[in-house]
Order: structure tokens, then sequence, then C-alpha cells
């Protein structure tokens, strides 16, 4: 168990791994790092990987300014080393180190400074939104992380986060707290790629049926189109005189 900036205990349960959920809740760059790092991966693998770097690092935490200093290449090696950090290792340990570099030009290396002082809900969105890797999605639920289980809870802190602040809900890492919330928030994600694929599917049939139709009206109207030119022709040549043409 880890104490938060705001005096409160921490004892996190995301990794499943005792060492690094420690981690976590310490380290304010380790829950960063690992927030980065979860796409594409299972979260454990996710929220793994800042404590096996910070072992392969030779440290017992993580240093924003000695990894925006690092060379890039042996930055990299750190996460392709078997077993890889990631399934994207080489891209992952580009935008940790570029997260590294932001939070030590524009926070002196102190990533908890990201909240720290935020105002509001929407202002801590918003600097988390700055952050590079972060989009919009994942920055909400980094937010509903911090408010849930960091106890940082600016004014307007759970409509900021969108749905994933909503109490009692399990659609993110910010709700997991052992393994059967685990088990929750990964059947709602499946759930929510399979529903994704099928919308995905149907806008495909509806735009091929569409498609289809729109050819098959064109083909109609042009037969039609010609055939009354044709027939008009044909008529006008019959008369006394010859065709239009011919005139």
């Amino acid at each position: 168990m880890t104490t938060s900036d705001s005096g409160k205990d921490i004892t996190l349960r995301i990794a499943q791994n005792p060492e690094a959920d420690e981690l976590l809740g310490r380290s304010p760059l380790a829950a960063l790092v690992g927030m980065l790092l979860d796409q594409q991966v299972p979260m454990e693998w996710a929220f793994t990987g800042p404590y096996t770097l910070a072992e392969r690092m030779g440290s017992d935490d993580l240093d924003a300014g000695r990894i925006a200093a690092y060379d890039p290449d042996a930055f990299t090696e750190l996460f392709t080393t078997k077993p890889a950090l990631h399934r994207y290792p080489g891209s992952m340990a580009q935008r940790v180190q570029q997260l590294c570099q932001f939070l030590v030009a524009e926070y002196d290396g102190d990533a908890s400074a990201v909240w720290r002082d935020a105002a509001t809900g929407d202002d801590l969105l918003r600097r988390l939104n700055a952050l590079p890797g972060f989009g919009t999605q994942k920055a909400r639920i980094f937010l509903a992380l911090l408010g849930k289980q960091f106890g940082v809870r600016p004014t307007g802190w759970r409509e900021a986060a969108g749905p994933y602040g909503e109490a009692g809900s399990h659609r993110s890492v910010a709700d997991i707290t052992g393994p059967e919330s685990l088990a929750e928030v990964r059947a709602y994600k499946q759930e929510a790629k399979a529903a994704a694929k099928a919308a995905k599917t149907a806008s495909r049939t509806r735009a091929k049926t569409t498609a289809k139709t729109t050819a098959k009206t064109t083909a109609k109207t042009t037969a039609k189109t010609t055939a009354r030119t044709t027939a008009k022709t044909a008529k006008a040549a019959k008369k006394p005189g010859g065709s239009a043409a011919d005139k």
C-alpha cells in the first residue's frame, strides 16, 4: 500500500502483479506510462510495463529526465528485449520517450504536476489530452482512474471523464480493483468491440446495397434513354424526306 499526494492510501490491482501495482500506486510517471501503453495489448501487460522498464533501467522507479535524455536506440532496445514490453515495442518506446520529453519541457519532469493544481475536471482533461500519445478517450480514462483510485477529484471530474467517470461502471482500467472487476471490464470491451464490428459490417453492407441500386437505376435509365433515342431516329428515318440528318 502506498500513499497519494493527497494523503490517500492507494492499493491498486490493475497489473495483477504486486510489485508492478505497488509501483503504479507510488509513481505518477509509472501510471502515465502504463496508460500510454494500454492499447492493443491486454491491460495487465500494459500496466506491468512500467515496472519491467524500471527493472531494465536498473532502478526502482521511472525518471522522466533520464528517459527523455536516453539514447533512442538504446531505449528502444529496452522495449524490444524479450519478453517485449508491448506488441509494438519500437513505436511505443518512441512514444514513451516523447511523453517524458514533454513532461521535462512543460512540467520540469514532474508527472504529478499535470494534475496537482488542476482547477476543474475540464482543465485536467485539457492537460491530459495535450500529452503525447493521449487522445481524448485515453485522457478521459486516465482522468477517471485518477478520480476513482488516486483521489484526484477536481470539480466536475466525473463529467469531464464522460461515461468512464460513472460510479459503478466497468468500462475501463479505472474500474479494475481485482480479478473480478478485471473480467467485467474485459467482457465490456469485448462486447463494445463486437458491436463496433457489427456496425461497421452493417455500414459496408448498406453502402454496397446503395451502390448496386444506384448502378442498376443508372443502367435502366441509360437503357431507356438509348431506346427512346433509337426509336425516334428510326421513326424520323421512315418519314418522307429521310432522316433529320439528311435534310
